[in-house]
């Protein structure tokens, strides 16, 4: 049997561990509470802003003469004379002489032509006397009947004929001797010359060629979609054309004058053909425009109205992702009238003032609760114990 010591003394043990225990957890302080962190994702926007446009539609194009001409020989002949504004890039104006050919042969067919014409004349007055004559004397004759041949109306014909083919022939040697001049056919670019003095030339052989400096012409493709954007399909539309000159940038003013009207096989593109006036500028103080200038062009088009222009990589399936007065996610549906570049027209679907989220979201909702930087600048100054804690926990990690 167990003795009076032996049970005081296990429960003076237990009595003092508990005290202890007690003594130990009212020494330990209670676990701080953590402040929550605010944990909307931020964003941020772009204002949208409404305003008039008119519509441009670009394209490209080589400068070229509206007119070129092949000079060719229409004689056989020796180039006797070379005008020293015949060479390659020289100016010439219509109706300056630029090369001559021996006119010796031409000047001696003209003098026949001249003799064959005064003996054709001088014998067809001697058949019309002749005529008359043989008329008188068969009046005399009583119950005669005269026939065309002895009244020498056959004979009268044919000294007619003759004197019309002498005046052919007297043409034809004028207009050969007036061939023997080469002269400009108008205000011209020499492109090239193949003569030299002294050459032989024949009916046919090319002895230059000549370019207009009146006007000039830029072909401009235009893809078919955008030809919706042009007033009149483009046609008399203003353009502006831009090239590099003497290692310029330089603009010309231009004119759509015409549509070819039909679509290149091979490219699918419509051409309007535009045109400047005095490209080289000798007439007026235009900047030179040579032709060979490989230009990009400008082309007026019709007005777009009121619209807006956005980002294009923020339009998703015709929607963008706008924040709502109360901070919240909402996706408006637009309306795009034009993609130009990196950007689209927008020509409803978006009022003025209204914020276009810019910034990518993770997992985008409809409604979710969103802020703005500045925002949550503000909401951190005003509560600046929140701020250290998530500076810690953000240097922490």
């Amino acid at each position: 049997m167990a003795t009076k010591k032996q049970i005081i003394l296990p429960m003076v043990v237990i009595a003092v561990g508990v005290a202890g225990f007690i003594g130990m957890s009212a020494l330990k302080k209670p676990p701080e509470e953590k402040e929550q962190l605010d944990t909307t994702p931020l964003v941020s926007v772009q204002a949208v802003e409404i305003n008039p446009m008119s519509f441009a539609v670009s394209s490209y194009g080589v400068v070229n003469a509206k007119y070129e001409t092949e000079l060719v020989s229409q004689l056989n002949g020796e180039i006797v004379y070379l005008s020293d504004k015949f060479v390659r890039g020289g100016f010439v104006k219509k109706g300056d002489i630029l090369a001559k050919i021996d006119p010796s042969d031409y000047e001696a067919a003209l003098i026949d032509a001249k003799a064959t014409m005064a003996s054709a004349k001088a014998t067809l007055v001697q058949e019309k006397a002749y005529g008359k004559v043989a008329e008188a004397e068969w009046k005399r004759i009583e119950n005669g009947v005269p026939t065309e041949l002895s009244l020498r109306k056959p004979q009268l014909a044919q000294e007619i004929a003759k004197l019309n083919s002498s005046e052919a022939g007297l043409k034809r040697a004028n207009r050969n001797l007036e061939r023997t001049i080469i002269k400009a056919p108008y205000d011209a670019l020499i492109e090239a010359r193949n003569i030299g003095l002294g050459s032989y030339v024949s009916m046919g052989t090319p002895l230059g060629k000549v370019l207009s400096t009146a006007k000039a012409e830029i072909r401009l493709p235009i893809a078919d979609k955008e030809l919706q954007f042009l007033d009149d399909k483009g046609r008399n539309s203003e353009v502006i054309l831009t090239g590099e000159f003497a290692g310029k940038t330089q603009q010309w003013q231009a004119k759509v004058v015409r549509s070819e009207g039909v679509i290149d096989n091979r490219s699918r593109m419509t051409y309007l053909v535009a045109e400047v006036t005095d490209p080289y500028g000798l007439k007026s103080n235009n900047n030179e425009l040579r032709y060979g200038t490989y230009v990009t062009a400008t082309i007026d088009g019709s007005h777009a109205g009121q619209v807006a222009e956005l980002p294009r990589h923020l339009v998703i399936n015709n929607q963008v992702a706008v924040l709502d007065d109360e901070g919240k996610l909402r996706y408006k549906d637009i309306t795009i009238l034009r993609q130009i570049g990196s950007k689209v027209i927008v020509s409803d679907g978006l009022e003025a003032g209204m914020n276009v989220i810019t910034s990518a979201l993770d997992y985008p909702i409809e409604g979710m609760q969103l802020a703005l930087p500045e925002d949550k600048l503000l909401r951190d100054e005003d509560n600046p114990e929140q701020q250290a804690t998530q500076i810690a926990m953000e240097e922490k990690d």
